[in-house]
């Protein structure tokens, strides 16, 4: 990683590693669609918008393709080693990716600005209060 950077991280076993600048953020989100749910084995993920020229990897990823919800193509990425998930991007949208909260070795400053996918909330994970909430993805 030749770039100066402010936040790192990887998956359980250290094979990939990631950093990118804090500054690039966009935002940072929960999604509580089922395939996140059934992705991270919880009832929602928390992502990290970055634009993909953002984001310097190290090591190989594993990927997995999904039709998603509303019909858009998730791709979502893991080491093939340990089976952390990492990070996920969308076909339609190859401008940014989104990358796993959990993951980052210090997630301390991120701050959650909505909800995706209020409707499929478990109430085992309810969508947070105070924070905007959408039923699926945010309209364009």
């Amino acid at each position: 990683m030749n770039e100066i950077v402010d936040e790192t991280g990887g998956c359980l076993c250290g094979r990939v590693r990631y950093a990118f600048p804090q500054a690039s953020v966009i935002s940072a989100h929960h999604c509580h669609c089922k395939d996140c749910q059934k992705s991270t084995g919880s009832g929602k993920a928390t992502i990290i918008v970055l634009p993909v020229e953002a984001l310097q990897i190290e090591g190989e990823v594993k990927t997995f393709t999904v039709v998603g919800s509303d019909g858009s193509h998730v791709t979502r990425g893991f080491c093939g080693d340990c089976g952390s998930p990492l990070l996920s991007y969308v076909a339609e949208m190859p401008e940014i990716k989104f990358i796993k909260a959990g993951s980052l070795d210090d997630s301390s400053w991120v701050s959650i600005t909505s909800s995706y996918w209020k409707k499929s909330a478990e109430s085992w994970s309810p969508v947070a209060e105070g924070l905007p909430a959408f039923a699926g993805n945010p309209e364009n």
